[in-house]
C-alpha cells in the first residue's frame, strides 16, 4: 500500500481537529472570560531509506541521510491568557478580572475548588453570593481581627445578608431592625464588599478572593467557564485584587472573549485548504492504485 495515502489520512485527521479548535473558537466569541485556543502541528516518525554516513579519510566524502516523512500529528493546544476586553453593564453583580487573577468558586462551599474568569454572580434567598450555575464565589469574611490573604481557604462562602448590625452580626430574615435593612452594597476594585443600611450606617462584611497560577496553562477547562488545577499547573497561590500580583476587580463591568474573529476566519480557510489538499493526495493514490490493478489486464 502507498505510504502517501497514510500521510493523507493523518492530514485529513489533523486538519479536522483544527477546524473543531476553530470553530469551538467562533463558538464561544460571545462567551464571557473565554480564552481562545490554537493548534499546532508535528511531523510523524520518519523512514529512513539510507543512514548518513561521515566523510572517510582521503576517500569519498560524507554522504546525508534519506528520510521520508510518514505524516503528520497534532503537536500541542494552545490557550491564549490575555485578558479580553471589558464590556460595561451596570448591573451591580458583575465583576470583571483587569490583569492576573480568577474567582475561585466551589459547589459545596470550599471541599471542591474552580476557578473563573465569569463574573456575572447572582444572589440567592440566603443571600450567597454565587455563579449563574450555583457555585459559591469564595472570599474572606471580616471582622474585628486581622484576616491573612495567604492563607489557602481561610476563605469562606461569601454572602449579603438583609439586615446587618455590625460587620459580623448580619441575619435574613424578616424580623429584623428596618433601620438596619440593607439599602445598597458596592464592591472596592480591592474585591471588599461594602453594605449600606437604611440607618445610614455602613459595614465591610468580606472581601472576594482571587488566585493565580505558575502555569496557567496546565488548568484543565471542566465546561461552564470553569477551570481544575492538574499536576502541571502548580497549585493555587490566593490574595486579593490589586495587591501587587492580581489585577483589579470591576463592578458593573464583564470580560468578554479575547476571540479574534479575523484570525479565526483566516485560520479556518488554511485549515480548509490543507484538508482538501489532503483529499487530493488519497484521491491520486486512489488511482495510481486502480492503474496498477488495470495493469492485469
Amino acid at each position: 500500500m502507498l505510504p502517501s495515502l497514510y500521510s493523507g489520512i493523518s492530514g485529513l485527521r489533523a486538519n479536522q481537529q483544527k477546524l473543531n479548535v476553530v470553530a469551538n473558537n467562533i463558538a464561544n466569541s460571545s462567551t464571557t472570560g473565554f480564552k481562545t485556543q490554537s493548534m499546532n502541528f508535528e511531523d510523524m516518525i520518519s523512514q529512513n531509506l539510507s543512514d548518513p554516513s561521515a566523510p572517510v579519510n582521503e576517500g569519498i566524502g560524507g554522504v546525508n541521510g534519506k528520510q521520508s516523512g510518514l505524516g503528520v500529528k497534532v503537536g500541542g493546544i494552545s490557550t491564549d491568557f490575555t485578558n479580553g476586553s471589558m464590556q460595561s453593564t451596570n448591573r451591580n453583580l458583575d465583576f470583571a478580572l483587569d490583569g492576573t487573577g480568577y474567582f475561585v468558586v466551589s459547589p459545596n462551599g470550599g471541599t471542591d475548588e474552580y476557578y473563573t474568569r465569569d463574573g456575572a454572580f447572582v444572589l440567592d434567598k440566603d443571600g450567597s453570593l454565587l455563579t449563574q450555575e450555583g457555585d459559591h464565589v469564595m472570599g474572606y469574611v471580616l471582622d474585628d481581627t486581622t484576616r491573612n490573604p495567604t492563607v489557602p481557604l481561610s476563605t469562606k462562602s461569601l454572602s449579603i445578608m438583609q439586615y446587618y448590625t455590625s460587620a459580623t452580626n448580619g441575619s435574613n430574615t424578616d424580623t429584623g431592625n428596618p433601620g438596619d435593612k440593607v439599602s445598597s452594597f458596592s464592591v472596592g476594585k480591592d474585591g471588599s464588599i461594602t453594605v449600606k443600611v437604611a440607618n445610614g450606617n455602613s459595614y465591610k462584611v468580606g472581601q472576594i478572593a482571587l488566585a493565580s497560577f505558575q502555569n496557567e496553562g496546565g488548568l484543565v477547562k471542566m465546561g461552564g467557564n470553569l477551570y481544575k488545577t492538574s499536576p502541571n499547573s502548580g497549585d493555587a497561590t490566593y490574595g486579593t485584587s490589586g495587591d501587587g500580583s492580581f489585577g483589579d476587580i470591576n463592578q458593573g463591568m464583564l470580560e468578554m472573549s479575547n476571540v479574534d474573529l479575523a484570525q479565526q476566519f483566516t485560520d479556518m480557510i488554511i485549515a480548509q485548504r490543507a484538508f482538501q489538499a489532503n483529499g487530493k493526495i488519497i484521491s491520486t493514490d486512489d488511482e495510481v492504485l486502480q492503474d496498477l490493478v488495470n495493469l492485469k489486464r
